[in-house]
């Protein structure tokens, strides 16, 4: 498709517009002819019953509604933010009537309807048109604060008006002490034209072609087309419309459409009724400039009482409210037939219907325009049945992209102390340097809210999950210190005798010192003679911040012997690689590519920072139907192998010399390898087992006595006798229906009991995956899902282009570092405890969570509920403590704390929220709820939820204002966009194209992501190269993930954590081509190649730099795909545009807020 075509060009189906009342049909496809000019609104003309949508989302009605929208998109949450009351419009006096116009000649950038050419300048308006005064006859306002243009007056779906808080005048709602966004749909236009005066005696024509919306400079600013006279009169006759367009002074904005360049008009002159300006007042919510007081002297004129400003459709015996809808395509009287048009150019386009809420939208770009349903040829028109819509602008809806920005550039340059209570830390996009003084670093502890409702009636109210997202071996940022190990000899941590808390910041010590009164439980513990120390004049130990764990909100202690299983001192891990040797694997190259990596890779083993060479002993297997050991003692000149063909009972066929430390054996791991290709290399074996593989290195570890890690590579669904045996259940006829649940569901319970065994023992199981057919990931998954593993997944593998991608996730995984024999648990103060906990682990009670092996990509989420009352004073304290097997053998107990806030205003639980955690939450909700219900209830459950949140919102925190309106609380205002993309997914949501297998790997992959990866996972990171600085170190500012933002003369990068794409447009620059790809043309371009080329120019070199950084920042590697423009490839790289309607029919960002809109709407009825 092509991206940028141009919103006017001729639709696919070449479908006829429907007949204007009084036109002569012209001929389809023959050149238009000259009409007479343009006069105004076609009086005998009415517009058809509105095209109905269909729904994509299957729970989602398909239904219009008139809505309208106010938007104080201020970023700067410290400013209250408030909109005043929505003002009706004022409907004393005739509306103008528009003058006789001339449609002028348009070449092909200049045409009305649809943006120019992207070769050409985008033109925008001015944002400031003056009146001039005495040049218009007096028009008195209800209000004497200027007002909008005509147009903004009359489209009621074009735009949004974005106004800061009015002053409190009487009249005015009183502000909020909250800050808010508000946002103005305008949805159906709320009333129905009749006549209204003799010179317009029938209904007025409303909204033939898509016209562009109106741009948004900045979210946030306030409506700036306003006339700078109060009262200002609208103009009677309409300006003529210049054939030229507007003067090249005019700013050029980049990544947004621009207005039509036909929409020029003369200095001084007001905006056309047909021109959409950057920020449209919808009728229903006319609200003054930020600041502007009641203009003194101006008279209003006979303004009818408030009773008689209606929101919906004036009843027939009342007048329309509001001037008429006078478009370019309305047919004027007496107009011979309709507008000509450009030559060459079709018939325009008819409007969208754009999703499932009935919302009509302008063709989006690269697309001609859907068919619009039958029309009456001809024939009378029936009756309006349904007011016709225009599309929300998308640039003056909450823009993620310009959230991160400000964050960005307000909260980068400071450290962030962690020494308040409750302060909400930057966002996880927003690049910053912690200082611990006290609670712990965001890296490893995020919360949903940090000011918790004090009882649990508040928390009911407001539907805000109560969670924390843990990552708690996370990695922190080269300029940030690793946590202090503290030793505290063989007495080991200082804890509560009765909750058994671990000495923290939040422990007050009583008595000169010699007890301590605990901040979770408030019981008093004595303590012990060695560590008493004196108190300071404040209460606070003389010696605080000498020990960190009275400092800082992270520390780590050496555990003693009491805290290893069966009283003894751990044994170090063992690592045992796996390889599948049947005829796939070996035919695909895979088993030559890991035992070539493999004699490198054994070199950088985890290791203890004072260590020089790893504890980390190592053993081998292969398998296909029969299991093959390996002796590989050092004493040995040749390694030995053992087969174990009784794969129903398996045992370890030799104990010394299968488990070795590296570099005593090296010489004969290294002939190992050397001879695995060899020995299989003509194999015809091509079924393989699975539990028995899993069983091996169990058994192995048990025999060692020690825990550690499998690494198994594996190619098939194992199918050969054997325990764990597994058939094919792919049915996609299961899909969207009841039954779906099934397919994430484990075939067989024997999985789930061997990873009971393994968490036993502290074996880790992580799985490769190089399937070429089903291979049941669902069940496969369990036992490394449930030991704190990871599943890794090569469709259809093939060293060139996806060796890259598995030897960099391997050198990772093996690298990283790791925990072993782990167990979790979270404490909380009085008042909450934790409840639910979401990731990869096993629970064997309802507090400890269990994992064989812990890395430090892993995070755990949990949801805390209310057991009692919280107070104000003391706040709410948790603490997450994790004992662990260090990759040495040392067994360590690394303690998290972090208090925050209570309250019992909702104003001030909705001011500190961090969307990114709740949608981090909701999205682990909602892929473990897919297992017991269907994915339909689980959407309605999600979209139920968050109208419930922002619903109570509204009712309780927000200032009063018409129903029209949504009001978004500031750190939500991207709940809906955000929601939207999870609901999208393709577990939630499939696609016909995603396979089952790839549903469950996704549904496993996000249950342990941090925040920083389900951010970007749900949200992909856009940045266009075209503005690309080769010299500096900044990033180019990303882009909305949409096909509006795309242009054809530009390159993309697009990101989510798991793909990379770069996007090439069709009309990119030679030399722009030549610096990246080394070809000057288009078509030159390989669209195969998954790295680019290394070229000696600043471009190439940054470009390349981009892309590493981009690689280095998320756990698993991203191979690059090259996607041309109108490529086959296309249709997946715009699956990840989340902002636009998928092709699985989820909904667009536009069509999704209107019907969030339209649900909080109904809950506050």
């Amino acid at each position: 498709m092509n991206v940028n075509q141009q919103a006017h060009m001729t639709s696919p189906y070449r479908q006829p517009q429907p007949a204007l009342q009084g036109y002569a049909q012209p001929g389809y496809g023959g050149p238009p002819t000259q009409y007479a000019p343009y006069n105004g609104p076609n009086p005998g003309y009415q517009q058809g019953p509105t095209p109905a949508g269909y729904s994509p989302y299957s729970s989602l009605p398909c239904k219009t509604f008139p809505a309208t929208l106010a938007s104080d998109l201020s970023s700067n949450s410290s400013s209250p933010l408030d909109l005043g009351p929505v003002r009706p419009p004022p409907n004393s006096g005739p509306p103008p009537v528009s003058a006789s116009q001339g449609y002028s000649q348009y070449t092909q950038g200049d045409v009305q309807n649809g943006p120019p050419t992207m070769s050409s300048q985008p033109h925008r308006p001015p944002v400031s048109q003056s009146y001039l005064p005495g040049s218009q006859p007096a028009y008195h306002q209800q209000y004497g604060a200027p007002h909008t243009s005509m147009q903004q007056m009359t489209n009621q779906m074009s735009g949004m008006q974005v106004s800061a808080p009015p002053p409190a005048v009487s009249g005015y709602a009183p502000h909020s002490s909250n800050p808010q966004t508000s946002v103005s749909f305008s949805g159906a236009p709320s009333f129905t034209p009749h006549s209204v005066s003799s010179q317009q005696n029938s209904p007025a024509a409303s909204l033939t072609h898509g016209q562009p919306p109106s741009q948004s400079p900045f979210p946030g600013s306030p409506s700036l087309s306003q006339s700078p006279f109060p009262g200002a009169p609208p103009p009677v006759s309409q300006p003529q419309y210049s054939s030229a367009p507007p003067a090249s002074s005019q700013p050029h904005y980049s990544g947004a459409h621009p207005l039509p360049a036909s929409q020029a008009q003369f200095p001084g002159a007001p905006p056309p009724p047909s021109q959409s300006s950057p920020f449209h007042a919808p009728p229903s919510s006319f609200a003054p400039p930020a600041g502007a007081p009641r203009q003194p002297g101006v008279q209003p004129m006979q303004a009818p009482p408030h009773s008689q400003y209606l929101t919906g459709p004036p009843l027939p015996h009342q007048p329309m409210q509001g001037p008429p809808l006078s478009q370019q395509n309305h047919a004027a009287p007496g107009m011979q037939g309709p507008p000509a048009q450009p030559a060459g150019q079709g018939q325009g386009v008819q409007p969208q219907q754009n999703g499932a809420f009935g919302q009509m939208s302008r063709p989006q770009p690269g697309y001609g325009g859907s068919y619009p349903g039958p029309q009456n040829y001809g024939a009378q028109p029936p009756p309006p049945a349904a007011p016709p819509q225009k599309r929300l602008d998308p640039d003056s809806i909450p823009s993620p992209i310009q959230v991160i920005e400000d964050d960005q550039a307000n909260r980068s340059s400071e450290p962030f102390a962690t020494g308040v209570r409750g302060q909400a830390p930057p966002l996880v996009t927003t690049n910053f340097q912690v200082k611990d003084q006290g609670n712990a670093s965001p890296s490893y502890i995020r919360c949903t809210a940090y000011n918790f409702p004090c009882t649990s009636d508040m928390a009911k109210q407001s539907q805000v999950p109560l969670a924390a997202v843990i990552k708690p071996l996370a990695t922190l940022p080269l300029d940030e210190a690793p946590p202090y190990i503290v030793d505290h000899g063989e007495t080991g941590p200082i804890r509560c005798n009765r909750c058994k808390a671990y000495m923290c910041p939040f422990m007050q010590f009583i008595e000169g010192g010699r007890r301590f009164q605990c901040g979770f439980c408030s019981c008093v513990t004595e303590v012990p003679p060695h560590y008493f120390q004196h108190l300071d004049h404040t209460g606070k130990r003389v010696d605080c911040y000498d020990r960190p764990e009275l400092s800082m909100g992270t520390c780590e202690f050496t555990a003693t012997v009491d805290y290893c299983k069966n009283n003894k001192i751990p044994q170090p891990p063992a690592f045992i690689f796996l390889i599948d040797v049947s005829y796939n694997a070996v035919k695909s190259g895979l088993v030559d590519l890991i035992c070539a990596e493999m004699k490198t890779l054994l070199d950088y083993l985890p290791r203890e920072s004072s260590e020089a060479d790893s504890c980390i002993r190592v053993g081998f297997v292969t398998y296909n139907k029969v299991l093959h050991f390996y002796n590989v003692k050092s004493s040995l000149a040749q390694p030995q192998m053992m087969v174990v063909s009784d794969v129903a009972d398996m045992f370890v066929p030799l104990l010394d010399g299968f488990l070795v430390n590296v570099n005593e054996s090296r010489a004969v791991i290294n002939s190992l390898l050397d001879q695995i290709p060899e020995m299989f290399a003509d194999t015809r074996e091509t079924e393989t087992v699975f539990a028995p593989v899993i069983q091996a290195g169990l058994e192995a570890l048990k025999a060692a006595d020690c825990a550690g890690k499998l690494f198994i590579f594996h190619s098939s669904l194992p199918i050969a006798e054997a325990p764990g045996k597994l058939k094919n259940r792919e049915d996609k006829k299961l899909v969207g229906t009841d039954k779906e649940k099934t397919l994430f569901q484990p075939q067989t319970s024997f999985f789930g009991n061997l990873a009971k065994e393994c968490v036993a023992q502290g074996c880790c199981v992580d799985l490769f995956l190089f399937p070429n057919q089903y291979v049941d990931v669902a069940t496969l998954g369990v036992v490394p899902s449930q030991t704190g593993g990871s599943v890794y997944k090569y469709t259809y593998f093939q060293v060139p282009s996806d060796g890259d991608r598995f030897l960099n996730d391997l050198r990772r995984d093996v690298q990283k570092q790791v925990g072993f024999d782990a167990v979790m648990r979270v404490r909380t103060s009085t008042g909450i405890r934790a409840t639910d906990f979401f990731g990869d682990f096993y629970m064997s009670n309802t507090t400890d969570v269990e994992l064989a092996g812990l890395d430090c990509d892993k995070a755990v989420t949990v949801e805390f509920r209310h057991d009692d009352k919280l107070s104000e004073e003391s706040g709410a304290l948790m603490q997450c403590a994790v004992l662990y097997t260090s990759c040495s053998g040392q067994r360590r107990l690394r303690v998290h704390n972090l208090s925050v806030n209570c309250c019992t205003q909702l104003a001030d639980l909705y001011r500190n929220c961090d969307t990114d955690t709740l949608i981090n939450f909701f999205a682990k909700y909602a892929y473990r709820s897919i297992l017991n219900s269907p994915t339909k209830t689980v959407r309605d459950t999600l979209i139920n939820q968050s109208a419930q949140i922002l619903s109570c919102y509204r009712k309780n925190c927000a200032s009063p204002s018409s129903a029209g309106q949504l009001i978004l609380p500031e750190c939500m205002k991207l709940l809906p966009v955000y929601l939207n993309c999870v609901l999208k997914s393709d577990i939630l949501q499939p696609g016909a194209d995603i396979s089952l297998d790839d549903r469950a790997y996704l549904r496993q992959l996000v249950t342990s992501m941090d925040v920083a990866e389900s951010h970007v996972f749900f949200y992909p990171r856009l940045l266009p190269l075209q503005k690309l600085d080769v010299e500096g170190d900044s990033l180019p500012t990303a882009v909305r993930a949409s096909e509006e933002r795309l242009s054809k003369g530009g390159l993309y990068l697009l990101e989510n954590g798991l793909h990379l794409f770069l996007w090439v447009g069709a009309n990119v620059q030679q030399e722009l081509l030549q610096s990246v790809f080394n070809t000057p043309s288009f078509g030159q371009i390989d669209p195969s190649m998954t790295n680019l080329p290394v070229l000696d120019n600043p471009y190439s070199r940054r470009l390349r730099a981009i892309i590493e950084s981009f690689r280095a920042e998320r756990p698993r590697y991203m191979k690059l795909m090259v996607v041309k423009q109108d490529d086959k490839l296309e249709l997946i790289f715009k699956h990840f545009l989340v902002e636009d309607k998928s092709a699985s029919g989820g909904a667009s960002y536009v069509d999704f807020l209107c019907h969030m809109h339209k649900e909080i709407r109904q809950l506050l009825s």
